[in-house]
């Protein structure tokens, strides 16, 4: 993509005054590494949670001068830039990508649906990749935003564009329309996906087919009636091409059988122009067992047969399609490494994301990349991997890795780069292995992005810290979506406070930490000054707040730059003991006020000698004053929270009145940002709703965020009379199928979940814990279950959930949570 500034504001209808500058990367998140600022340009998007505009005199300082700005918007401090100023940022971004997606002269398919778009679009990828230079969307950007970046990253000289549309409310499609209005449009499916902002399954049918309005073929299954329905007494007419098990479709599936992990699919072909061609019937087989990617696979068989692909070349890619890495996923190596497994997935746009998401790791200063030839469209070789090597000058990347002959070929581009200092090129992924010395990778943050011939997984294996089966998968799209929800709680200008203590509540400290750094979340707050320092060790430089301090810390904290809470007159005289004569000036402090909890706090009593102390002193500030609710959660005791709130207010007022400078106030948690807006004061602190636990009304608006899951390893039949477990009390009355799961109490499963009270789920199935959970180990019963060896059990997520857990062995899921032990390997996934 390039257009003038000009050109731009023609195609947006606003004045434009500025330089005539060429643009050739727009980007609506300030956060991203930009690598030529001169020509790219930001449009300030004002959302219901972010507002772009209050990132753009911070993008002006880093030497960004152009901007798409809403009328009104000051731009007092970014004199000297170039500036269009319109009366919709997200529809000018909308506009211009529209116009773009009119100059290709390649054909548009457009996917839309509740559920496989994602999937159904990376293999048609796949399917055409060595016979078609494809553009495609990036990962699952499907948007009012992801969409329009999506067109803008396509190239030009493409043969076929996939793009995707996602909508979640009302009116969304049309504007979606506009900008792909696809030639062949794919509709995956019908589901309860995003159903809460529409009266019924009808209307979300009826938007997300606007999508296809001016399409010249649309392609669904005519098995899902509400979607058939809605097809047939659309008022567009569409041109249709269906599949399913009726007789009326174009292709009928006669049979789908299961073999061996693999499904076999036999279709007749009611089409009688692909019937001259292909014969009246055809067999495909794919490499899952599972109905949806049957039903995936379906999709894309259709759009191969419509777009005239050889059917023998289509049956070969089917047979060896490969798993869709719909996710980043961020695991703890060897030798106190970070890995970023982002394999299976190789192209410049997906290159230039995982870049962006390894920016956001602090915790490594030295970082590497390895990178596998990129299978991709762009016919000239030379002119892709001097692209890539430019990608990478202002990356901060510290050894480069090239796996390929084409990488190989190339390697003068990289080698070339004077801000990388060592670079080394393999001819494939076994040479790499065979020179590989562990022991070279240290205290590094090493990315993996390789195409999935290369086999990057077996790299990831090689540099993996190697420990037992039971893993817990945290999955960092969820916390942000639950940071974003209670975001748009708060009103105007509150900030918020994050807990990370107790390694944010067992999810893990750094990597938590990054993420909220990276989404401006104001304050982190720990429990004890041991955890801010690893922090502050692992590069998170925001201000972080300790909880429970402990006065032998107190000079650690300052040369750490933590900020103390001071809950009594003792802890604040040794405090300003400690400052004292170290010329420290405006030290930050955060008074804790005991309003009702009465575990530590100042309470009323405490203010004349507090002021006293506070007043006119110069090596200390007051930055936020705080309080904690009892029970903000439980409606029986909402007087006393408010008795809470009223004594916190007169306390704040006495103090700023002594002190004479005004403070940050906050009181409110999780769910006291929940239930009690009216207490928003300054700030808010979020804890365990971030990790996806909140009140029983709110819970629809949350995702859970921690998935703890393990494997079968041994599966054994166990007669009637029998007995499981320690102390044999798992007495089996008829015979059972028993499977083996290596989780015990020492992993954080608590044994009050023995004997048949709590569950694990297998292939969808509940499988009741049998007998006493031991140490590292427990039994769960399968029988009617089909299970084997090597499949994965589902411990707690969605089912069982950390609510189930809780009230089975009678705790809060706050316990059940911080529990889970730290032998248990923690993987972060990010799409």
């Amino acid at each position: 993509m390039q257009y003038k500034l000009s050109e731009i504001s023609g195609i947006l209808g606003s004045a434009y005054p500025g330089n005539d500058v060429v643009i050739n990367h727009i980007f609506i998140d300030s956060r991203n590494r930009i690598d030529r600022m001169e020509t790219a340009l930001f449009v300030a998007i004002k959302g219901d949670r972010h507002d772009g505009h209050d990132y753009v005199e911070e993008l002006y300082a880093k030497g960004i001068r152009n901007f798409i700005v809403n009328k009104g918007f000051s731009t007092a401090g970014i004199a000297g830039g170039n500036i269009i100023a319109v009366e919709n940022t997200l529809k000018a971004i909308q506009d211009i990508a529209a116009n773009y997606r009119n100059t290709f002269s390649f054909p548009v398919l457009g996917i839309t649906g509740s559920n496989g778009k994602t999937c159904v679009k990376e293999w048609i990828y796949q399917i055409f990749q060595n016979t078609k230079t494809v553009s495609r969307s990036p990962k699952s950007y499907n948007s009012q935003t992801g969409t329009p970046l999506s067109v803008l990253m396509a190239d030009s000289a493409s043969d076929l564009g996939i793009f995707e549309a996602g909508i979640s409310l009302p009116g969304e499609m049309a504007r979606l329309e506009k900008i792909l209005h696809p030639d062949t449009g794919i509709f995956t499916n019908i589901g309860d996906a995003h159903q809460e902002n529409f009266t019924d399954t009808e209307q979300k049918t009826a938007e997300k087919l606007q999508l296809f309005k001016r399409s010249k073929l649309l392609i669904y299954c005519s098995d899902y009636r509400v979607l058939h329905r809605a097809v047939s007494e659309s008022e567009h007419r569409y041109s249709t091409f269906t599949w399913g098990y009726g007789d009326e479709c174009n292709l009928k599936i006669l049979s789908k059988t299961n073999i061996r992990n693999k499904t076999v699919i036999k279709i007749k072909i009611n089409d009688s122009v692909l019937r001259d061609k292909i014969g009246d019937e055809a067999e495909f087989e794919i490499p899952f067992p599972d109905s949806a990617s049957a039903e995936n696979a379906m999709h894309c068989i259709a759009f191969s047969l419509t777009e005239g692909l050889d059917i023998s070349l289509l049956k070969a890619n089917l047979a060896n399609i490969a798993p869709v890495a719909m996710r980043l996923e961020l695991k703890k190596g060897i030798n106190k490494c970070t890995i970023i497994n982002d394999s299976y997935n190789s192209d410049v746009n997906s290159l230039t994301i995982a870049l962006d998401f390894l920016d956001g790791l602090t915790q490594h200063r030295k970082k590497t990349l390895i990178l596998s030839d990129i299978m991709q469209s762009e016919p000239d070789e030379k002119k892709l991997y001097l692209q890539v090597s430019k990608l990478l000058q202002s990356r901060g990347i510290s050894r480069f890795i090239g796996i390929g002959e084409a990488l190989e070929r190339n390697s003068g581009y990289f080698v070339a780069n004077s801000n990388i200092a060592d670079c080394k090129f393999y001819r494939d992924t076994d040479k790499f292995l065979s020179h590989c010395n562990k022991a070279g990778f240290v205290s590094e943050a090493v990315l993996l992005k390789g195409g999935r011939q290369f086999r990057f997984e077996r790299i990831s294996r090689l540099l993996e810290i190697q420990v037992h089966q039971t893993v817990l998968e945290i999955n960092m799209n969820a916390m942000v979506n639950n940071l974003n929800y209670f975001k748009s709680k708060l009103n105007a200008g509150v900030k918020l406070m994050a807990m990370v203590k107790a390694s944010s509540y067992g999810h893990g400290s750094a990597e938590i930490a990054a993420l909220l750094q990276y989404h401006r979340v104001d304050y982190l707050a720990v429990a004890y000054a041991d955890e801010g320092v690893s922090l502050r060790e692992a590069g998170i430089t925001m201000p972080i707040v300790v909880l429970n301090t402990e006065p032998d810390n107190f000079d650690i904290m300052i040369e750490y730059l933590l900020e103390p809470e001071i809950y009594s007159i003792s802890s604040l005289n040794i405090f300003l003991k400690t400052v004292s004569g170290m010329g420290i000036s405006g030290y930050p402090v955060h008074i804790k006020v005991d309003t009702g909890m009465h575990r530590l706090g100042f309470v009323e009593n405490d203010l004349p000698e507090l002021c006293s102390i506070l007043k006119n002193r110069q090596d200390i500030k007051v930055a936020s004053v705080f309080s904690h609710l009892a029970a903000s959660d439980e409606p029986g005791h909402d007087a006393f929270t408010a008795l809470q709130i009223e004594r916190f207010k007169r306390f704040c007022k006495s103090l700023e009145k002594e002190t004479g400078y005004s403070f940050i106030r906050h009181i409110l948690n999780s769910s006291g940002i929940e239930r009690f807006p009216e207490a928003m004061f300054d700030m808010a602190r979020l804890g365990i709703g971030l990790y996806g636990v909140g009140i029983e009304e709110n819970r629809k608006y949350l995702t859970n965020v921690g998935t703890l899951s393990s494997a079968i390893v041994q599966i054994k039949q166990v007669g009637e009379g029998e007995t499981v477990g320690y102390g044999r009390h798992g007495t089996v009355t008829a015979p059972k199928t028993i499977a083996t799961v290596p989780i015990g109490y020492a992993d954080g499963l608590n044994r009050k979940l023995g004997n048949g009270k709590g569950y694990f789920t297998v292939n969808g199935k509940p499988a009741p814990i049998t007998g006493n959970i031991c140490m590292d180990a427990c039994m769960i019963d399968i029988t009617d279950i089909d299970a084997k060896e090597g499949d994965r059990v589902t411990v707690m997520g969605d089912a069982p959930s950390v609510y189930e857990i809780a009230d089975i062995t009678g705790t809060i899921p706050y316990e059940v949570l911080t529990g889970i032990s730290q032998r248990v390997k923690r993987v972060y996934i990010s799409d």
